[in-house]
């Protein structure tokens, strides 16, 4: 790819994004089919503006650099979604529906497509990844309980750290290089410690040294973003240094900021989460073109067949009866929207062009069939995204449901105690009548609130499940009270 071409690409990508959003969040439609389906109108199928192989270098640093901030980015925000203590639940359950809906992908390849066994697996595990790019409308439509809203956050945020292990040592496999135990010893060393200490280090120490040198010479927003993303990258290159993952490493050096209670300016994690936006949607356009050329060396009606049955069976199938089982406190709504929101969509593709790199025999009609899946499933989910959201909106509003009395994800999982201080009518009011009367939290559900017109003087309105977020600065040593359901 030429230079000038590159830069066209780079400012059709920006130019568009922008003009763009208000139309994509208002109608069924995505960023990622927007620029999937740019990618294969500048393609060699279309108006040959562009020509993109295998082997090009921008495509391959795009990808580098965007799952690298992806992955980066999901360490820390976990302890922004409030899940330093309270992960393990959700982790554990939806750990195994990852597991469960790679297998199911994997004998389907195998039936349908009459692939060899460790090729379906790999097919299988690049599947069963979830893309945060295109449920990013979903996570971020305030109308839904903040509890599911989070379930899906944590999932498309976690199962990459499921599936990318996984997925290197099926790689290991097909080279058959590993012969004996000392061998795969050293290897699993490499992959599992040595290149997640490696990031867990660049972490650590790169926060610490800017928190260190900030207080005593304050350092502009602006450098304090750049130098965040210097830690993604340096991490990724630490973890490729020992002989382990890079990839593995940038998200060991987001943990690393979790763990260790670090702190980077939230400039940076908004500078860093345009920056990987951005470099996503390039990615999506790089790989439209590419997959324009690709898609006809594979047998079209089993690779449709698959991308169905994964999408609109597994998938939804295997995470409801898992939610079920792990005893999540949702309403049948809030599992059928869980289920269906499982889009396949960049990271699968970087993945699958990961196996491509690394010479698997049969990587390049795994990409290809990747490619498929991810435009059923980009054109399924971006489609429905706008619509299903406002069913699911419309139902929160005409009863209560369950999800909207937990906060975060983990919520789900746990039992409420019951023993929580209850206040009479009579005592709230002799309350509200003294010097220093409490302040009323209306967290009543949403279809309750509107369906009762009975207000207490002077409350405050807050959706049940925002309640922690909203105090978190507000009631720190004021006295307060909750209205509700």
């Amino acid at each position: 790819m030429e230079l000038e071409t590159a830069f066209a690409v780079i400012a059709g990508v920006l130019v568009v994004s922008a003009l763009a959003a208000g139309l994509v969040e208002r109608a069924p439609l995505s960023f990622p089919m927007l620029f999937l389906g740019l990618g294969f109108l500048i393609g060699d199928r279309g108006l040959e503006l562009i020509s993109i192989g295998l082997d090009n270098q921008v495509l391959t640093v795009v990808a580098v650099v965007a799952l690298a901030l992806v992955l980066f980015l999901d360490a820390v925000n976990l302890e922004l979604t409030e899940l330093r203590r309270d992960w393990l639940a959700p982790f554990l359950v939806l750990g195994p529906s990852t597991l469960l809906v790679a297998g199911l992908l994997a004998g389907a390849a195998v039936l349908l497509l009459d692939f060899p066994a460790v090729l379906a697996l790999l097919l299988g595990t690049v599947l069963a990844s979830t893309d945060p790019v295109v449920l990013r409308d979903v996570v971020r439509d305030t109308r839904l309980p903040r509890s599911v809203r989070q379930t899906l956050r944590v999932e498309a945020g976690t199962n990459d750290i499921v599936v990318l292990p996984v997925l290197l040592v099926l790689i290991a496999i097909t080279h058959a290089d590993l012969g004996g135990p000392t061998e795969w010893l050293i290897f699993l060393g490499q992959l599992f410690v040595l290149g997640p200490a490696a990031g867990f280090a660049v972490g650590a120490a790169g926060s610490w040294t800017m928190g260190w040198i900030d207080q005593r010479f304050p350092i502009r927003r602006e450098y304090q973003s750049v130098y965040g993303i210097g830690l993604v990258l340096g991490a990724y290159v630490a973890g490729e240094a020992v002989g382990g993952d890079g990839f593995l490493a940038a998200f060991a050096a987001g943990l690393a900021v979790t763990a260790l209670n670090q702190t980077l300016c939230d400039c940076f994690l908004d500078f860093g989460q345009v920056i990987a936006e951005m470099t996503m949607l390039l990615a999506f356009v790089l790989f439209g073109a590419l997959l324009s050329t690709m898609l006809g060396t594979i047998p079209l009606l089993p690779a449709l067949a698959l991308a169905v049955l994964g999408i609109f069976v597994i998938r939804p199938v295997v995470v409801r009866s898992v939610l079920r089982v792990g005893r999540a406190g949702l309403s049948r709504y809030a599992r059928q929207f869980i289920g269906w929101f499982g889009p396949r969509g960049l990271n699968s593709l970087l993945f699958a062009l990961l196996v491509v790199e690394e010479g698997v025999r049969g990587g390049e009609e795994l990409l290809a069939v990747v490619g498929l899946v991810v435009l059923v499933s980009v054109v399924a989910h971006g489609a429905t995204a706008t619509p299903f959201s406002g069913w699911y909106a419309r139902k929160a509003r005409q009863e209560t449901l369950a999800e909207e009395r937990a906060s975060t994800a983990a919520e789900l999982f746990t039992h409420a105690p019951d023993d929580v201080p209850r206040v009479t009518p009579a005592e709230l009011a002799k309350r509200l009548a003294a010097p220093h009367p409490p302040l009323v939290l209306d967290v009543r559900s949403r279809s309750e609130y509107e369906r009762d017109g009975v207000r207490i003087p002077g409350s405050v309105r807050v959706l049940p499940d925002q309640v922690a977020e909203w105090a978190a600065d507000r009631l720190r040593d004021q006295p307060f009270v909750l209205y509700c359901t």
